[in-house]
Protein backbone atom coordinates (compact mmCIF):
# COMPACT_ATOMS: atom_id res chain seq x y z
CA UNK A 1 0.00 0.00 0.00
CA UNK A 2 2.86 2.03 0.94
CA UNK A 3 4.91 1.43 -2.60
CA UNK A 4 1.25 1.91 -4.32
CA UNK A 5 0.83 5.73 -2.42
CA UNK A 6 4.24 6.59 -3.66
CA UNK A 7 3.71 5.76 -7.66
CA UNK A 8 0.64 7.86 -7.04
CA UNK A 9 1.98 10.78 -5.61
CA UNK A 10 4.87 10.21 -8.80
CA UNK A 11 2.47 9.63 -11.45
CA UNK A 12 0.20 12.91 -10.43
CA UNK A 13 3.45 14.75 -10.45
CA UNK A 14 4.43 13.73 -14.06
CA UNK A 15 0.82 14.88 -14.92
CA UNK A 16 0.69 18.12 -13.20
CA UNK A 17 3.89 18.57 -15.26
CA UNK A 18 2.76 17.81 -18.36
CA UNK A 19 -0.52 19.91 -18.04
CA UNK A 20 1.73 22.51 -17.13
CA UNK A 21 3.32 22.01 -20.62
CA UNK A 22 -0.34 22.16 -22.35
CA UNK A 23 -1.15 25.47 -20.69
CA UNK A 24 2.08 26.85 -22.10
CA UNK A 25 0.70 25.80 -25.14
CA UNK A 26 -2.62 27.51 -24.79
CA UNK A 27 -0.81 30.97 -24.66
CA UNK A 28 1.43 30.24 -27.38
CA UNK A 29 -1.47 29.46 -29.34
CA UNK A 30 -1.95 32.09 -31.87
CA UNK A 31 -5.55 30.90 -33.51
CA UNK A 32 -6.83 31.25 -30.09
CA UNK A 33 -9.55 33.63 -30.17
CA UNK A 34 -8.34 36.92 -27.92
CA UNK A 35 -11.36 38.64 -27.64
CA UNK A 36 -12.66 36.24 -25.01
CA UNK A 37 -9.80 35.35 -23.89
CA UNK A 38 -11.44 31.91 -23.31
CA UNK A 39 -9.84 28.35 -23.09
CA UNK A 40 -8.92 27.10 -26.49
CA UNK A 41 -8.27 22.97 -27.29
CA UNK A 42 -4.71 23.30 -25.48
CA UNK A 43 -6.17 24.38 -22.25
CA UNK A 44 -9.11 21.70 -22.06
CA UNK A 45 -6.61 19.35 -22.70
CA UNK A 46 -4.20 20.87 -20.23
CA UNK A 47 -6.79 21.17 -17.61
CA UNK A 48 -8.30 17.50 -18.04
CA UNK A 49 -4.91 16.40 -17.33
CA UNK A 50 -4.81 18.41 -14.30
CA UNK A 51 -8.12 16.48 -13.14
CA UNK A 52 -6.32 13.26 -14.20
CA UNK A 53 -3.00 14.57 -11.80
CA UNK A 54 -5.69 15.58 -8.79
CA UNK A 55 -7.42 12.42 -8.68
CA UNK A 56 -3.82 10.44 -8.54
CA UNK A 57 -3.02 12.88 -5.51
CA UNK A 58 -6.44 12.06 -3.53
CA UNK A 59 -5.29 8.36 -4.62
CA UNK A 60 -1.76 9.02 -2.63
CA UNK A 61 -3.68 10.10 0.02
CA UNK A 62 -6.27 7.84 0.70
CA UNK A 63 -3.54 4.60 0.05
CA UNK A 64 -1.28 6.58 2.62
CA UNK A 65 -3.72 7.21 5.19
CA UNK A 66 -5.15 3.04 5.03
CA UNK A 67 -1.11 2.29 5.14
CA UNK A 68 -0.29 4.70 8.10
CA UNK A 69 -3.94 4.55 9.91
CA UNK A 70 -4.27 8.35 10.30
CA UNK A 71 -4.64 11.09 8.35
CA UNK A 72 -1.40 11.55 6.39
CA UNK A 73 -0.71 15.14 7.52
CA UNK A 74 1.44 14.31 10.43
CA UNK A 75 4.97 15.70 9.28
CA UNK A 76 6.40 18.71 7.14
CA UNK A 77 6.19 15.64 4.05
CA UNK A 78 2.31 14.46 4.22
CA UNK A 79 1.38 18.16 5.27
CA UNK A 80 2.86 20.15 1.82
CA UNK A 81 1.62 16.60 -0.74
CA UNK A 82 -1.86 17.93 1.07
CA UNK A 83 -1.07 21.39 0.60
CA UNK A 84 -0.02 20.74 -3.12
CA UNK A 85 -3.34 18.76 -3.49
CA UNK A 86 -5.49 21.44 -1.96
CA UNK A 87 -4.35 24.11 -4.22
CA UNK A 88 -4.79 21.93 -7.11
CA UNK A 89 -8.14 21.06 -6.20
CA UNK A 90 -8.41 24.60 -5.70
CA UNK A 91 -7.09 26.19 -9.52
CA UNK A 92 -9.66 23.63 -11.01
CA UNK A 93 -12.91 24.43 -9.17
CA UNK A 94 -12.10 28.08 -9.96
CA UNK A 95 -10.64 27.85 -13.80
CA UNK A 96 -14.10 26.23 -14.95
CA UNK A 97 -15.75 29.37 -12.79
CA UNK A 98 -13.25 31.68 -14.74
CA UNK A 99 -11.71 29.47 -17.70
CA UNK A 100 -8.20 31.09 -17.57
CA UNK A 101 -5.45 29.17 -19.08
CA UNK A 102 -3.07 31.45 -17.73
CA UNK A 103 -3.80 30.19 -13.99
CA UNK A 104 -2.79 27.18 -14.58
CA UNK A 105 0.26 28.21 -16.27
CA UNK A 106 1.30 29.70 -12.94
CA UNK A 107 -0.60 27.68 -10.34
CA UNK A 108 0.48 23.73 -11.46
CA UNK A 109 4.05 24.77 -10.85
CA UNK A 110 3.54 26.05 -7.59
CA UNK A 111 1.93 22.62 -7.03
CA UNK A 112 4.76 20.77 -8.14
CA UNK A 113 7.65 22.91 -6.27
CA UNK A 114 5.29 21.85 -2.92
CA UNK A 115 5.54 18.27 -4.19
CA UNK A 116 9.19 18.26 -4.47
CA UNK A 117 9.89 20.15 -1.34
CA UNK A 118 7.65 17.83 0.31
CA UNK A 119 9.89 14.95 -1.18
CA UNK A 120 13.34 16.28 0.11
CA UNK A 121 11.91 15.58 4.11
CA UNK A 122 11.46 12.05 5.46
CA UNK A 123 8.52 9.82 3.52
CA UNK A 124 8.46 6.92 6.49
CA UNK A 125 5.04 6.12 8.09
CA UNK A 126 5.91 6.55 11.62
CA UNK A 127 3.53 6.06 14.60
CA UNK A 128 1.93 9.42 15.74
CA UNK A 129 3.46 11.04 19.03
CA UNK A 130 1.16 11.43 22.07
CA UNK A 131 -0.19 15.26 21.33
CA UNK A 132 -1.01 13.77 17.34
CA UNK A 133 -3.36 11.26 18.80
CA UNK A 134 -6.78 12.77 18.34
CA UNK A 135 -9.31 12.95 15.72
CA UNK A 136 -8.41 16.89 15.92
CA UNK A 137 -5.41 15.91 13.70
CA UNK A 138 -7.90 15.02 10.85
CA UNK A 139 -10.45 17.91 11.25
CA UNK A 140 -7.72 20.68 12.45
CA UNK A 141 -4.83 20.16 9.62
CA UNK A 142 -6.98 19.49 7.04
CA UNK A 143 -8.70 22.24 7.18
CA UNK A 144 -6.53 24.77 7.90
CA UNK A 145 -4.03 23.23 4.64
CA UNK A 146 -7.34 23.39 2.88
CA UNK A 147 -7.85 27.18 3.51
CA UNK A 148 -4.15 27.76 2.71
CA UNK A 149 -4.74 26.71 -0.53
CA UNK A 150 -7.47 28.58 -1.37
CA UNK A 151 -5.80 31.45 0.08
CA UNK A 152 -2.69 30.89 -2.42
CA UNK A 153 -4.83 31.15 -5.21
CA UNK A 154 -4.30 34.67 -4.52
CA UNK A 155 -0.92 34.64 -4.85
CA UNK A 156 -1.13 33.31 -8.98
CA UNK A 157 -3.90 35.92 -9.29
CA UNK A 158 -1.70 38.73 -8.12
CA UNK A 159 1.79 37.16 -9.67
CA UNK A 160 -0.18 37.14 -12.74
CA UNK A 161 -1.40 41.05 -12.70
CA UNK A 162 1.56 42.35 -11.70
CA UNK A 163 3.91 40.37 -14.05
CA UNK A 164 1.35 42.43 -16.72
CA UNK A 165 0.43 45.10 -15.40
CA UNK A 166 3.96 46.16 -13.59
CA UNK A 167 6.82 47.95 -16.09
CA UNK A 168 9.40 45.90 -16.24
CA UNK A 169 11.43 47.27 -18.30
CA UNK A 170 11.99 49.84 -16.02
CA UNK A 171 14.00 49.03 -12.25
CA UNK A 172 10.95 50.54 -10.13
CA UNK A 173 10.33 49.48 -6.93
CA UNK A 174 7.84 47.21 -8.25
CA UNK A 175 9.70 45.57 -10.76
CA UNK A 176 12.31 44.56 -8.00
CA UNK A 177 10.71 43.44 -5.54
CA UNK A 178 8.41 41.00 -8.31
CA UNK A 179 11.67 40.26 -8.91
CA UNK A 180 12.76 39.11 -5.15
CA UNK A 181 9.77 37.50 -5.06
CA UNK A 182 10.48 34.85 -7.99
CA UNK A 183 13.64 34.83 -6.19
CA UNK A 184 12.29 32.98 -3.49
CA UNK A 185 10.48 30.66 -5.81
CA UNK A 186 14.11 29.78 -7.80
CA UNK A 187 15.29 29.14 -4.18
CA UNK A 188 12.39 26.40 -3.63
CA UNK A 189 13.93 24.95 -6.63
CA UNK A 190 17.46 25.26 -5.31
CA UNK A 191 16.76 23.50 -1.84
CA UNK A 192 15.42 20.35 -4.22
CA UNK A 193 18.13 20.23 -6.31
CA UNK A 194 21.07 20.55 -3.85
CA UNK A 195 19.10 18.06 -1.53
CA UNK A 196 18.76 15.60 -4.30
CA UNK A 197 22.30 16.20 -5.37
CA UNK A 198 23.68 15.18 -1.56
CA UNK A 199 21.40 13.05 -1.15
CA UNK A 200 22.67 11.08 -4.26
CA UNK A 201 26.25 10.91 -2.80
CA UNK A 202 24.96 9.75 0.52
CA UNK A 203 26.59 12.25 2.56
CA UNK A 204 26.19 12.54 6.32
CA UNK A 205 27.62 14.79 8.65
CA UNK A 206 27.00 14.02 12.64
CA UNK A 207 26.74 16.19 16.05
CA UNK A 208 26.09 14.93 19.34
CA UNK A 209 24.21 18.00 21.16
CA UNK A 210 22.13 18.19 24.45
CA UNK A 211 18.66 20.14 23.55
CA UNK A 212 17.44 22.50 25.85
CA UNK A 213 15.45 19.92 28.05
CA UNK A 214 18.53 18.58 28.01
CA UNK A 215 18.17 15.50 26.15
CA UNK A 216 21.29 14.58 24.99
CA UNK A 217 20.65 14.11 20.72
CA UNK A 218 22.67 12.74 17.55
CA UNK A 219 22.12 15.34 14.57
CA UNK A 220 22.69 13.90 11.54
CA UNK A 221 23.61 16.61 8.82
CA UNK A 222 22.74 15.47 4.85
CA UNK A 223 24.18 18.83 3.43
CA UNK A 224 27.63 20.10 4.43
CA UNK A 225 27.46 22.18 7.84
CA UNK A 226 27.55 26.05 7.14
CA UNK A 227 26.09 26.07 10.99
CA UNK A 228 25.85 23.99 13.83
CA UNK A 229 24.22 23.52 16.64
CA UNK A 230 24.75 25.48 20.09
CA UNK A 231 27.37 23.58 21.85
CA UNK A 232 27.52 20.76 19.46
CA UNK A 233 30.30 18.13 19.04
CA UNK A 234 31.39 17.60 15.52
CA UNK A 235 31.42 13.83 15.30
CA UNK A 236 32.77 13.43 11.65
CA UNK A 237 35.61 15.80 11.29
CA UNK A 238 36.64 14.57 7.88
CA UNK A 239 32.97 16.09 7.14
CA UNK A 240 32.95 20.03 6.68
CA UNK A 241 33.12 22.07 9.74
CA UNK A 242 30.58 24.51 10.53
CA UNK A 243 31.79 28.26 10.49
CA UNK A 244 29.67 29.20 13.09
CA UNK A 245 27.09 27.90 16.16
CA UNK A 246 23.43 29.08 16.27
CA UNK A 247 21.93 30.30 19.66
CA UNK A 248 19.49 27.51 21.51
CA UNK A 249 16.56 28.61 20.20
CA UNK A 250 17.34 28.10 16.76
CA UNK A 251 17.20 24.38 15.17
CA UNK A 252 21.11 24.51 13.56
CA UNK A 253 20.16 21.91 11.11
CA UNK A 254 17.16 23.09 9.35
CA UNK A 255 18.44 26.40 9.75
CA UNK A 256 21.49 25.18 7.62
CA UNK A 257 19.08 23.59 5.17
CA UNK A 258 17.41 27.37 4.52
CA UNK A 259 20.89 29.02 4.24
CA UNK A 260 22.10 25.90 1.28
CA UNK A 261 18.39 26.62 -0.17
CA UNK A 262 19.37 30.35 -0.31
CA UNK A 263 22.84 29.77 -1.77
CA UNK A 264 21.94 27.49 -4.54
CA UNK A 265 18.73 29.34 -5.79
CA UNK A 266 21.05 32.50 -6.07
CA UNK A 267 23.80 30.20 -8.12
CA UNK A 268 20.50 29.25 -10.50
CA UNK A 269 19.36 33.11 -11.12
CA UNK A 270 22.54 34.21 -11.79
CA UNK A 271 22.52 31.22 -14.31
CA UNK A 272 19.42 32.12 -15.48
CA UNK A 273 20.09 35.90 -15.91
CA UNK A 274 23.37 35.06 -17.97
CA UNK A 275 21.80 32.91 -20.30
CA UNK A 276 18.41 34.87 -20.77
CA UNK A 277 19.77 37.79 -20.04
CA UNK A 278 16.62 39.86 -19.15
CA UNK A 279 15.03 39.72 -15.60
CA UNK A 280 12.59 36.34 -14.62
CA UNK A 281 9.84 39.36 -14.98
CA UNK A 282 10.36 40.71 -18.07
CA UNK A 283 10.90 36.85 -19.38
CA UNK A 284 7.19 35.54 -17.97
CA UNK A 285 5.66 38.73 -19.35
CA UNK A 286 4.79 37.34 -22.45
CA UNK A 287 2.85 34.86 -21.05
CA UNK A 288 0.27 36.97 -19.55
CA UNK A 289 -0.14 39.02 -22.71
CA UNK A 290 -4.03 38.21 -23.76
CA UNK A 291 -4.79 38.40 -19.80
CA UNK A 292 -7.65 40.30 -18.70
CA UNK A 293 -6.58 42.15 -15.78
CA UNK A 294 -10.03 42.83 -14.21
CA UNK A 295 -10.77 39.08 -14.31
CA UNK A 296 -7.53 38.29 -12.75
CA UNK A 297 -8.25 40.92 -9.98
CA UNK A 298 -11.35 39.32 -9.15
CA UNK A 299 -10.09 35.73 -9.02
CA UNK A 300 -7.48 36.89 -6.36
CA UNK A 301 -10.69 38.31 -4.18
CA UNK A 302 -12.31 35.83 -4.86
CA UNK A 303 -10.25 33.11 -3.56
CA UNK A 304 -9.87 35.23 -0.39
CA UNK A 305 -13.21 35.61 0.50
CA UNK A 306 -13.51 32.06 0.25
CA UNK A 307 -10.07 31.14 2.05
CA UNK A 308 -10.28 33.12 4.82
CA UNK A 309 -13.30 31.87 6.52
CA UNK A 310 -12.49 28.01 5.88
CA UNK A 311 -8.61 29.36 7.35
CA UNK A 312 -10.65 30.90 10.22
CA UNK A 313 -12.00 28.15 10.95
CA UNK A 314 -9.26 25.47 10.86
CA UNK A 315 -5.93 27.29 11.78
CA UNK A 316 -7.75 29.40 14.53
CA UNK A 317 -11.34 27.94 15.77
CA UNK A 318 -10.31 24.04 15.50
CA UNK A 319 -6.50 24.77 16.55
CA UNK A 320 -7.65 26.64 19.87
CA UNK A 321 -10.45 23.95 20.60
CA UNK A 322 -7.87 20.84 19.95
CA UNK A 323 -4.56 22.86 22.30
CA UNK A 324 -7.35 23.20 25.39
CA UNK A 325 -8.17 19.37 24.80
CA UNK A 326 -4.08 18.52 24.38
CA UNK A 327 -2.48 20.97 26.70
CA UNK A 328 -5.02 21.99 28.74
CA UNK A 329 -4.81 25.94 27.38
CA UNK A 330 -6.39 27.28 23.97
CA UNK A 331 -3.66 29.71 23.46
CA UNK A 332 0.29 29.79 24.65
CA UNK A 333 2.19 31.96 22.13
CA UNK A 334 4.11 29.31 20.29
CA UNK A 335 5.78 30.31 17.32
CA UNK A 336 3.46 28.57 15.38
CA UNK A 337 0.42 29.77 16.73
CA UNK A 338 1.77 33.40 16.54
CA UNK A 339 1.93 33.23 12.72
CA UNK A 340 -1.27 31.38 12.37
CA UNK A 341 -2.82 34.71 13.85
CA UNK A 342 -0.27 37.05 11.96
CA UNK A 343 -1.74 35.10 8.91
CA UNK A 344 -5.35 35.75 9.99
CA UNK A 345 -4.95 39.48 11.04
CA UNK A 346 -2.69 40.16 7.53
CA UNK A 347 -5.96 38.61 5.29
CA UNK A 348 -8.31 40.36 7.86
CA UNK A 349 -6.63 43.27 6.78
CA UNK A 350 -6.57 42.57 3.17
CA UNK A 351 -10.66 42.05 2.85
CA UNK A 352 -10.80 45.44 5.14
CA UNK A 353 -8.94 47.31 2.43
CA UNK A 354 -10.68 46.24 -0.33
CA UNK A 355 -14.49 46.26 0.77
CA UNK A 356 -13.69 49.50 2.75
CA UNK A 357 -10.98 51.33 1.31
CA UNK A 358 -11.58 50.16 -2.31
CA UNK A 359 -7.52 48.60 -2.94
CA UNK A 360 -8.13 47.10 -6.43
CA UNK A 361 -5.75 46.25 -9.35
CA UNK A 362 -1.91 46.30 -8.00
CA UNK A 363 -2.50 46.98 -4.61
CA UNK A 364 -4.84 44.46 -4.15
CA UNK A 365 -1.98 42.18 -6.22
CA UNK A 366 0.94 42.77 -3.76
CA UNK A 367 -1.69 41.89 -0.99
CA UNK A 368 -2.17 38.76 -2.55
CA UNK A 369 1.61 37.79 -3.30
CA UNK A 370 2.33 39.22 0.67
CA UNK A 371 -0.39 37.14 2.13
CA UNK A 372 1.64 33.63 0.37
CA UNK A 373 5.09 35.00 1.57
CA UNK A 374 3.49 34.60 5.29
CA UNK A 375 2.01 31.25 4.64
CA UNK A 376 4.77 30.40 3.37
CA UNK A 377 7.41 31.58 5.99
CA UNK A 378 4.98 30.09 8.45
CA UNK A 379 5.52 26.43 6.49
CA UNK A 380 9.41 26.53 6.22
CA UNK A 381 10.96 28.82 8.97
CA UNK A 382 8.15 28.79 11.64
CA UNK A 383 8.41 24.89 10.95
CA UNK A 384 12.45 24.81 10.02
CA UNK A 385 13.74 27.18 11.97
CA UNK A 386 11.75 28.27 15.25
CA UNK A 387 11.83 25.50 17.86
CA UNK A 388 8.68 24.87 19.60
CA UNK A 389 5.53 22.79 20.29
CA UNK A 390 4.95 22.12 16.82
CA UNK A 391 8.41 21.65 15.77
CA UNK A 392 7.92 17.80 15.29
CA UNK A 393 6.18 19.01 11.89
CA UNK A 394 9.29 19.30 10.50
CA UNK A 395 10.63 16.09 11.03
Amino acid sequence: MVALSGNLLFIAFLLYLVGTAFFAGSIKDKKAREKDHGPNKWAKIGVTIAIAGFICQVGYFITRWIAAGHAPVSNLFEFTTFFGMCLVGAFIVIYFVYKLPALGLFTLPVALLLIGYAAMFPRDITPLVPSLQSNWLHIHVTTAALGQAILAISFVAGLIYLIKAVDHTKKTKEAIWLEVVLFGVVCTLGFIIISSVFGATGYKSEFHWVDNNNVEETLEYHLPALVGPHEGEHLTPDKFSPLVETPGIINAKKLNTVLWSLFTGAILYLLFRLFVRKRMTLALQPLTKRVNLDLVDEVGYRSVLIGFPVFTLGALIFAMIWAQIAWSRFWGWDPKEVWALITWLFYAAYLHLRLSKGWHGKKSAWLGVIGFIIIMFNLIVVNLVIAGLHSYAGS
